[in-house]
């Protein structure tokens, strides 16, 4: 609402100093018509320098409207620092709420139990974890499989070797 009001408010500026900007380039064709004008005495014409005075408030009027445009859009930025701090206050105000229903609502002696039971369960689950690898690992006792592997290949091989003697025999004959 503010921006809206600062940024009319500068439209407005600029359109006034445009204004000055039509009235001194016509005062200055006026000054130098005058100027140029037969008879007329430039230094001493009281019309002359009646326009040069007018030539003079002018520039000093656009250079306050610039002055004051300015100012407007300073205050402008810092309505919207404002308006950032105040929302940037409110977040916080909502945290803190929200933190300090959080705190209510939770019993530091409660929670720290509830802590130190876990850590035990969780330090049980690891034991149990340990011991039932260690009895799978037991139960799977890898010296026995290469024993029975090597069991096995030896009977493979043995079986091998009799068709492989078989054969050779049918080839002596």
């Amino acid at each position: 609402e503010t921006r809206s009001t600062i940024r009319a408010n500068q439209r407005q500026i600029d359109r006034d100093i445009r204004d000055i900007d039509r009235q001194e380039k016509l005062l200055l064709q006026q000054i130098k018509q005058r100027a140029k004008t037969s008879g007329v005495d430039p230094s001493k014409d009281s019309a002359l320098k009646a326009q040069a005075k007018q030539l003079v408030n002018l520039r000093k009027q656009k250079e306050k409207l610039h002055e004051t445009k300015a100012q407007l859009s300073s205050v402008g930025m810092q309505a919207t620092a404002m308006a950032s701090q105040v929302s940037a206050i409110s977040a916080v105000g909502s945290v803190t709420e929200a933190l300090s229903t959080a705190n209510s609502a939770m019993d530091a002696k409660k929670m720290s139990l509830t802590m130190a039971e876990f850590a035990k369960q969780n330090e049980t689950a690891k034991l149990k974890e340990e011991m039932l690898n260690d009895a799978l690992a037991d139960a799977f006792d890898e010296e026995d499989v290469e024993e029975e592997a090597d069991l096995v290949t030896s009977q493979v091989l043995a079986e091998l070797g009799v068709e492989l003697d078989g054969k050779m025999v049918g080839l002596d004959a």
